[in-house]
């Protein structure tokens, strides 16, 4: 049949009618799909070798946030609000697999799950409760958030806190004129801090406990990390402390469906 030249030109037009009624293409959100991969490791040393004195500093307690990134519970369950893969699956894997071998690190947190981050992103902070239980402040070892934003450049805001029981605690009864006084406490702001030194907004209040007379606390904070860094495709990223430090790794997905918004696990 010769109807071939007539009919290609009026398919043509259709599939064009019908690309620009249907909704926004995959396409459009091809090139910001990303496997995001984090971990959360402690180096092993002893709290009293820690230069860094913070045992005063008193960060305001982490709330209750929607997203979780890891979350463990008494019982040593994990909660996430993500899709993530298991940690065989990861390309942090074989790195932290050598720091632990090398018998100065052990591994908290390995989480890996994928994401679109699409121009002027601004992320919700993730919630992160690991290591080992401290049943006398009910909580993980080490807490925090961490958040991550699109820029020009992904940019990853670490803010975790590590923890251990205070030596004293129980030991003294509690004072009864402790938080009487009706004056403001003195407050430091902590912010995080990018490469070029520029604070984060999202700051954590802190107060020194030497500024005011109370009992005991059951938690005395060793080290934190408060750190904004910037990252490129295909880099490892390491975030430290004297006492915990978080591997961060991001690989740009091209020619991979966008997830529709939602989180899911990396192909």
């Amino acid at each position: 049949m010769r109807l071939t030249g007539y009919l290609l030109p009026l398919l043509a037009a259709n599939f064009a009618l019908l690309a620009a009624l249907a909704p926004e293409p995959v396409l459009a959100q091809q090139g910001n799909l990303y496997r995001a991969e984090i971990i959360v490791l402690e180096r092993r040393i002893d709290p009293d070798q820690v230069e860094e004195k913070m045992a005063s500093r008193r960060p305001d307690p982490v709330p209750e946030l929607d997203q979780k990134l890891w979350v463990m519970d008494q019982d040593g369950a994990v909660e996430s609000t993500l899709d993530l893969v298991p940690r065989e699956r990861l390309h942090l894997n074989s790195a932290a697999q050598r720091l632990e071998q090398s018998g100065r690190y052990r591994v908290l947190v390995a989480a890996a799950w994928r994401e679109s981050f699409p121009p002027d992103y601004k992320g919700q902070r993730l919630q992160v409760a690991a290591g080992d239980w401290l049943p006398e402040a009910g909580q993980r070892e080490v807490e925090g958030y961490i958040s991550i934003d699109r820029q020009r450049f992904l940019h990853v805001t670490a803010a975790l806190n590590h923890w251990q029981a205070h030596p004293e605690a129980g030991s003294q009864k509690p004072d009864p004129d402790a938080g009487l006084n009706t004056g403001d406490a003195p407050a430091r702001s902590m912010g995080s801090q990018d490469a070029q030194g520029q604070g984060d907004s999202r700051d954590i209040e802190t107060l020194d406990l030497a500024a005011e007379p109370q009992s005991t606390p059951a938690l005395e904070l060793i080290t934190w990390i408060r750190e904004t860094r910037r990252m490129r495709s295909e880099e490892i990223h390491f975030l430290d402390s004297p006492t915990i430090g978080v591997l961060v790794f991001f690989k740009r997905l091209e020619g991979v469906d966008a997830p529709g918004g939602s989180q899911s696990a990396p192909e």
